[in-house]
């Protein structure tokens, strides 16, 4: 019998779940124009009719971060996504096949993860346009090598089995023992692997876009906002404070969510 799900799982998800309300509310109904600009409103601390205040334009704090939170989102579950697919798929045929091919395959991966990734985004920018498919080809890039890490190590464990070395004494072909004999013992692990990268994949975002190497005006991202906030932060603090407590709390969310699934299936 499995335990049950940890505290840190159940916190988790409330608040992934609120997070992903407000975003996919924000689809349909935001309670003001994200990019409305109202001079006379500026600075208007939060309250019942602007929840999260306004910023230096008079633009309403929490329209900006449900729009925003849809942005950062998009990216960072497009970016793990991504780097998930190539990464295990890579991971699984490097580590079956193994030898020299293998080696140097995992030696180009530790030289591709040595990059810093401002330093990947900004090649990148200079060569396409600084678009959201940019940044997150910059981010999946990145991300690709703690995949292959992962499904080449278990693979490595699970390929000299007793139960995988009888498969193919049966004449089972190398794909039905990779997907079908290998394969879901690994699922567990990679899951876990996939939502804890989301909150590294929301973390990276924001620092891009907070760099001004992300989303660009005028669509909102709470790294943007973060960073368009600082120059007023202490006279008006709610402005950052919004951006920065949605980072925190999103990341903490599929962390929490990441750990509790890795605890319940070790």
């Amino acid at each position: 019998m499995r335990a049950p799900w940890s505290m840190d799982f159940k916190i988790g998800a409330v608040l992934a779940m609120l997070v992903g309300g407000m975003v996919l509310l924000s689809l349909w109904y935001t309670p003001y124009d994200y990019n409305r600009m109202a001079p006379s409103e500026r600075f208007i601390p939060p309250g019942w009719r602007h929840l999260m205040g306004t910023d230096n334009f008079g633009r309403d704090v929490f329209s900006r971060i449900m729009t925003g939170g849809k942005y950062t989102l998009l990216v960072s579950i497009g970016t793990v996504l991504g780097s998930v697919l190539i990464g295990a798929s890579l991971g699984l045929i490097s580590g079956y096949r193994g030898g020299f091919w293998d080696e140097a395959f995992m030696r180009f991966m530790d030289a591709l993860s040595s990059f810093p990734g401002i330093v990947v985004a900004l090649m990148l920018v200079s060569l396409r346009e600084n678009k959201p498919s940019t940044l997150m080809l910059a981010l999946l890039i990145l991300f690709i090598p703690s995949y292959v890490r992962i499904m080449r190590s278990g693979i490595l464990e699970y390929k000299h089995r007793d139960f995988v070395k009888t498969a193919a004494l049966m004449g089972a072909s190398h794909r039905r023992i990779i997907f079908v004999h290998i394969l879901p013992n690994l699922m567990h692990s990679l899951f876990s692997a996939t939502v804890l990268g989301l909150s590294n994949a929301i973390l990276a975002e924001a620092t891009m876009s907070y760099l001004g190497l992300g989303i660009q005006p005028p669509i909102p991202s709470w790294g943007r906002m973060l960073s368009e906030s600082q120059n007023f932060l202490f006279n008006a603090p709610w402005c950052a404070l919004a951006p920065g407590i949605m980072i925190m709390l999103t990341v903490i969310a599929f962390h929490f969510i990441g750990e509790g699934i890795r605890q319940r299936y070790p």
